[in-house]
């Protein structure tokens, strides 16, 4: 990914919640009591207070809010990371996931600052309509077309049928290890911040409940102890995903060089390549340099089939 590369597929987000907020005021200045119909297409205000399409609206408010502002944060941290994670350019599946992402934050941003999102487009009459949408939400939609798409088509690229890596666990032992320290650190960041909020909304409950606030502490701290536990679970075993994924692109190059160095001392040869996203790339040149120092004419010395380009 070169950096207009980057560029083109970060700015997609801004641009993105940029257009959806523009609409929202729009609609909220001119459809608030004046509907409109343009054949099958409707111009028609709605306050959702859940999801997309309506999902989550029966959760009680505090939890309803707080789940979905925070999901909505959480995504950007897991929009980051698969960014980082992706092997090759993909251009499509990084769009894809930009216009995802962009959606979703316009209709968290909604939440932040009105409490539900402004839906006020319909295809149909009612009574025979779509539920209410807005362009967060058709942005939304084609996110997805472009990312199921890929996966459909080029879906091989991420999981090659050649690759001769086949164990996940490459070096179980540096790998846990690698894990555990990511989910120590993940952990005690949840545990911190838990500490934090939870004293935080206590004490501001205390502080202006007018008598006894037992029943008002029980209504609040017991949602936000639900949907935290929740959040960080979730949180843990995405970390614990990443950190096998980051360890493996670690733990692999080196035990892939082990092999090969292997396999030079046995009289066998071939073109040493690690994968896409793999670390340690200066092996590749070291592992020809020494197989043109062992093997100064592989043609003449090679014992097993001709050199290929194999993912390591």
């Amino acid at each position: 990914m070169s950096r207009k590369d980057w560029f083109l597929v970060l700015s997609i987000v801004p641009a993105v919640w940029g257009l959806d907020m523009i609409t929202k005021f729009w609609a909220l200045e001119t459809l608030a009591s004046n509907p409109k119909f343009y054949g099958i297409l409707g111009l028609v205000l709605h306050r959702n207070p859940g999801a997309m399409l309506g999902m989550f609206s029966d959760l009680p408010p505090l939890l309803r809010i707080v789940s979905l502002s925070t999901g909505g944060a959480f995504l950007v941290f897991i929009y980051a990371f698969i960014q980082y994670l992706l092997p090759s350019k993909f251009i499509y599946m990084r769009a894809g996931m930009s216009l995802l992402l962009g959606g979703i934050l316009g209709n968290v941003t909604d939440r932040i600052i009105w409490g539900s999102v402004v839906d006020f487009l319909i295809i149909g009459k009612p009574p025979i309509s779509t539920a209410a949408f807005n362009v967060a939400d058709a942005i939304q939609w084609v996110g997805y077309f472009l990312i199921v798409a890929f996966l459909i088509r080029e879906g091989g690229r991420l999981w090659p049928e050649s690759n001769t890596r086949k164990m996940v666990w490459v070096n179980p032992h540096f790998q846990l290890k690698y894990i555990f320290v990511l989910l120590t650190v993940g952990l005690g960041f949840s545990i911190i911040s838990g500490v934090f909020s939870y004293t935080y909304i206590k004490v501001v409950i205390d502080d202006f409940v007018v008598g006894d606030p037992t029943a008002s502490e029980h209504r609040f701290l017991v949602p936000f102890l639900l949907t935290f536990c929740v959040i960080s679970l979730v949180f843990l075993l995405v970390l614990f995903t990443i950190g096998r994924i980051l360890s493996h692109r670690t733990a692999g190059p080196l035990y892939a060089f082990e092999k090969y160095l292997d396999e030079l001392l046995e009289g066998r040869t071939r073109i040493f390549r690690l994968r896409a996203g793999d670390e340690f790339r200066h092996l590749e040149e070291l592992g020809d340099r020494l197989r043109a120092r062992l093997v100064p004419d592989p043609a003449d010395r090679e014992d097993g089939p001709a050199p290929t380009d194999l993912n390591s």
